[in-house]
């Protein structure tokens, strides 16, 4: 039921599709595992993304802390080989929630990792400030400004691509 929504959150945290597929199948294995865990009542969707959220900052760690190691399709790539497709790909995951534009899904790649997650909880996947603090692990007070900042930044590199291309004046009159 809720596959989509963790598969979605899992693909704009890695920003690959691979990457994306293979925390969602994490993701839902620890939640297989702790469903004892989950509270009859409370928000499902908000309780599998604290999962994927965890399950990323993990690996992100993990990563870290390990040698960069080379896949063979980009060995095979390097080499001349064509990559071999999937059966059957994932649709974007951009598209359901209507964010189609490229530059905004620029955008909200360009955000830093936290204000990213932040955006992609209260304001892609709708979950409420508490909810969204305790997928983050933090104060609701601290998603509320790393909401702003992360609105902010946005709104900026929006307004400076719209003015790029003749879509806005370069600079905006305050209103008195």
């Amino acid at each position: 039921m809720h596959l989509r929504a963790v598969y979605n959150a899992a693909y704009r945290l890695t920003r690959d599709v691979d990457r994306a597929r293979d925390l969602t199948q994490d993701a839902m294995l620890r939640a297989f595992r702790a469903f004892d865990t989950f509270t009859p009542g409370t928000n499902a969707r908000a309780w599998l993304l604290k999962i994927v959220y965890s399950v990323f900052i993990n690996q992100y760690h993990h990563h870290r802390r390990t040698p960069a190691t080379h896949s063979i399709e980009a060995l095979e790539m390097q080499h001349g080989f064509e990559p071999v497709s999937p059966a059957t790909p994932m649709p974007d995951p951009w598209q359901p929630e209507g964010w189609s534009e490229p530059v905004v899904r620029e955008a909200l790649e360009a955000l830093p990792e936290e204000f990213r997650a932040t955006v992609l909880l209260v304001d892609v996947e709708e979950l409420s400030y508490e909810e969204a603090a305790g997928v983050l692990d933090c104060a609701v007070g601290t998603v509320r400004s790393r909401l702003f900042r992360a609105r902010r930044l946005l709104a900026a590199s929006l307004r400076a691509y719209a003015a790029a291309h003749g879509r806005l004046p370069a600079t905006t009159k305050e209103a008195p």
